[in-house]
């Protein structure tokens, strides 16, 4: 209640118009945004942004349970806030902030393309077991799930759902492409396999998506410059 409480007074400092517009604005830049309405500031606006954001999240929480999935699927995003893990400097971090990686771990529905849960973090056991167990405690039923073969996923699939779980790794095959593991973008994948780890499996489809979120221009930032 308090988030709510708070985005209603921000948002009562602008009229409606101004309101719906950040709003549909606000996949863009904060910048582009405010340059055509002087009278909303760029701080504004992040700050508005923000409580709607925690809001949200507040609401989804709460909605998003006894979920009655079928088949999902869990893969993992890369993306940075402020600059790539190789150009932090410590300037960054002066106040109190971070910069660097970013992952974005995402569960989806097959068949309704619902994401149950999401979590964002380093690409670590640690986040992959905070992942699984959030999804695990948003579900009805035993489900089917199809993530990468990311090995982290094994004990925390494990621990976040033991035998009550159909599940399997799609492991993907990549060509020896030298300077493509040079960039952040993985190699060209020529092919994939699966294994099954526990239950029966039969196919999922979050790729097409993932790869559509790598390739969109979207950058996590926390204000500051990218660098």
């Amino acid at each position: 209640m308090h988030a709510r409480a708070s985005i209603i007074g921000s948002m009562n400092r602008m009229d409606t118009a101004r309101r719906a517009q950040v709003v549909r604005c606000s996949s863009k830049d904060a910048r582009s945004i405010d340059r055509p309405h002087d009278c909303v500031a760029k701080h504004t606006i992040l700050k508005l942004l923000v409580e709607l954001g925690e809001a949200c999240a507040e609401y989804l929480d709460g909605a998003m349970r006894k979920l009655p999935c079928k088949r999902l699927q869990a893969d993992e995003t890369w993306s940075f806030c402020f600059a790539k893990q190789k150009n932090v400097k410590p300037h960054h971090f002066e106040d109190g902030g971070y910069a660097g990686d970013v992952w974005t771990w995402v569960a989806i529905d097959a068949d309704t393309k619902l994401i149950p849960s999401w979590l964002l973090g380093q690409r670590d056991p640690i986040a992959a077991r905070h992942f699984m167990e959030d999804l695990a405690g948003r579900l009805s039923s035993r489900v089917q799930l199809t993530t990468d073969g990311l090995k982290v996923y094994l004990n925390a699939v494990d621990r976040a759902f033991g035998n009550d779980i159909d599940y399997s790794m799609l492991i993907k095959i990549y060509s020896n492409n030298i300077e493509g593991q040079k960039r952040y973008s993985p190699a060209v994948c020529i092919g994939c396999k699966r294994e099954a780890i526990v239950g029966n499996q039969t196919r999922t489809t979050l790729a097409r998506r993932s790869l559509s979120a790598r390739t969109s221009p979207c950058v996590c930032r926390c204000g500051g410059s990218p660098g």
